[in-house]
């Protein structure tokens, strides 16, 4: 009776000595704020954490001119949404270790005092015993191919929140590219308004207007500086927008210069048939609603292994009054008499289908999103080709006025509107620019892919070797 009891208290100290301990981590909103605002575009974490994303380094350090890839590496490195996705990932990852846990042996100790005596010994009837579990039609790998399809579907959402985050700072550093261009073309225009209606009111003193000219020469340079104000305000808020995609405070982008150049030029898009191989390879999240049916079907495999039932094996040691007795035998077979698991096998049926009309739902969705978005790419196009027609016109009408000016054969005021006229029309062009800039970003959002021939190219060939 006491090697039993030693036998017991062994297994006890070896379970309870691999057992793990609670560390408390409290959340201080206070300190959370006071690190927010401590982020900048300068700190050497950063610098490192740019580095490893984009596998080199990036000097010199801070760089003189952030561009819309640096801006998206600092984005991917202080993104919430991002950490947010990778610490999913590492929940799910977890779940795979518990999924491929083995059952741990229930450990018995009954005790009986017995009165009166039967036997020759103490009067008590008492011994270890254990609950040994087998689990049998491989239920363990199922739910390991579970978790693991699970943890696929949650490493690629955090593709899919890069691309959230990567779309963010494009469209707000869109956002102040168009800002920063209508405040140019809206200053030369106010200017030529203020210009103009300070002539007009001249040439009221003179008698050469009459009030309603200078009227309109008054509301016109009014709305000019209305619209002006209007663009300073316009970028402000792109200012704040793309702050809060990088996840910085919008006193990070203090004395940064930042290249926005590139929205001045658009890549021509790509064949409609490229595009819709290129999105269906590439898209993270289809290729996650395709983790999902897996993670489904493997599901239904564990229910339908539940039909079969597990051993659970019962050796054990019991002194009974004086007599020793040993046990090898089974603790116990669930017989499926009334229930074959017929219920559980149903529901991972209807999970299994619901997966995969989910997916094949995101397939048609993400086919006409890119045909939709491919449409109205190559129209803006063809409306910017009409606008640059536009542009050409006007700026050759101002060039005849200024030669018209010089040669004496009109005067200042004519010249003048002529400036703030192709004003206007530098601004329409614009408007027509961003439109294209905006469906460009449609059409990425669509592929999930930069809008570069070479990159769609390189996922076509990669998707045709998969």
């Amino acid at each position: 009776m006491r090697r039993a009891f030693s036998l017991a208290s062994l297994i006890a100290l070896i379970g309870i000595g691999g057992c793990a301990t609670w560390h408390p981590q409290p959340i201080a909103p206070d300190l959370l704020a006071r690190q927010f605002e401590q982020r900048s575009l300068a700190s050497e974490d950063l610098h490192a954490c740019i580095a490893r994303e984009a596998g080199h380094d990036a000097a010199p350090w801070p760089p003189a001119v952030w561009n819309r890839e640096l801006l998206t590496l600092a984005a991917f490195c202080y993104s919430p949404a991002l950490d947010l996705a990778r610490a999913q990932w590492d929940t799910a990852k977890a779940g795979i270790d518990v999924a491929n846990a083995i059952p741990n042996p229930v450990l018995q100790l009954p005790f009986q005092y017995d009165t009166p005596n039967p036997g020759p010994g103490a009067p008590f009837t008492w011994g270890p015993a254990l609950d040994i579990p087998i689990e049998t039609a491989h239920k363990r790998g199922y739910r390991v191919d579970q978790a693991a399809h699970m943890s696929e579907a949650a490493r690629l959402n955090i593709l899919s929140a890069a691309w959230t985050v990567r779309a963010q700072v494009r469209d707000a550093m869109l956002a102040l590219y168009a800002a920063r261009s209508r405040i140019a073309f809206l200053s030369a225009k106010a200017e030529a308004e203020r210009q103009i209606t300070a002539m007009s009111r001249h040439r009221l003193a003179v008698g050469q207007f009459s009030q309603p000219d200078v009227n309109a020469a008054v509301l016109a340079d009014t709305q000019a500086q209305s619209d002006l104000a209007a663009a300073c305000s316009a970028e402000q808020d792109a200012r704040a927008q793309l702050s809060a995609a990088i996840g910085v405070p919008v006193t990070a982008l203090d004395g940064v210069t930042l290249d926005i150049s590139a929205f001045g030029t658009a890549a021509p898009a790509p064949p409609a048939a490229d595009a819709q191989r290129a999105a269906i390879f590439h898209r993270a999240d289809l290729r996650a609603s395709l983790a999902d049916y897996a993670a489904a079907e493997s599901a239904l495999q564990l229910e339908i292994a539940k039909q079969y039932p597990d051993i659970h094996l019962g050796p054990g040691y019991t002194y009974d009054t004086g007599t020793n007795k040993f046990a090898f035998g089974l603790a116990g077979i669930a017989l499926p008499i009334f229930d074959q698991n017929q219920g559980g096998i149903k529901q991972a049926e209807a999970k299994r289908k619901e997966a995969a009309v989910r997916t094949g739902a995101l397939q048609d969705k993400i086919i006409g999103d890119l045909a939709h978005a491919l449409a109205r790419y190559q129209a803006s196009i063809d409306a910017l080709r009409i606008s640059d027609d536009h542009l050409a016109s006007a700026r050759r009408q101002l060039d005849s006025q200024a030669a018209a000016f010089s040669s004496g054969d009109a005067d200042r005021l004519t010249y003048t509107q002529a400036k703030a006229d192709y004003q206007t029309s530098e601004t329409t062009h614009l408007d027509a620019e961003v439109v294209v800039q905006q469906a460009a970003g449609a059409l990425e959002d669509a592929m999930q892919l930069p809008l570069a021939h070479e990159a769609v190219t390189h996922t076509l060939s990669e998707g045709t070797t998969r």
